[in-house]
């Protein structure tokens, strides 16, 4: 149990400051100068979910990088379509894609999956276990 909060912890913290990169070099498209970045509190806990890619990783190991990422994107954009489409209906979601040509009910964007490829890649990094973890 000790292991899952602490991967949901680094989790959390790792999707917030990728977040904020993201979202503060995509402001050069915008000509912002600024490059500001921002986030939700309320995305700390959607990226902490990515302590559950451990077990998965964990069953995933000896299969391929394209695979492994395949199948984190998969559980990236089915765990932002539940957790948005959750917040949309109470009026808290922190994002919209509905302008987006390749969204889906707003919620996710198909364009993204290479991001979240990616992301998913940097999670089982995160949850790996480390020796001390180790029994």
């Amino acid at each position: 149990m000790h292991e899952m909060r602490q991967n949901f912890l680094k989790c959390g913290m790792t999707g917030w400051c990728m977040e904020v990169i993201f979202t503060g070099l995509h402001s050069i498209a915008k000509h912002d100068p600024k490059m500001m970045g921002q986030t939700s509190i309320l995305m700390f806990p959607i990226y902490g979910a990515a302590a559950l890619l451990g077990p998965i990783s964990r069953l995933l190991k000896k299969h391929s990088i394209l695979f492994r990422g395949l199948i984190y994107t998969c559980c990236i954009f089915t765990t932002e379509y539940v957790s948005g489409s959750i917040l949309k209906k109470n009026k808290m979601c922190p994002w919209d894609y509905s302008g987006a040509k390749w969204n889906i009910n707003g919620l996710i964007r198909l364009d993204y999956a290479p991001l979240w490829f990616t992301a998913g890649l940097i999670f089982e990094q995160l949850v790996k276990p480390t020796p001390a973890d180790m029994p």
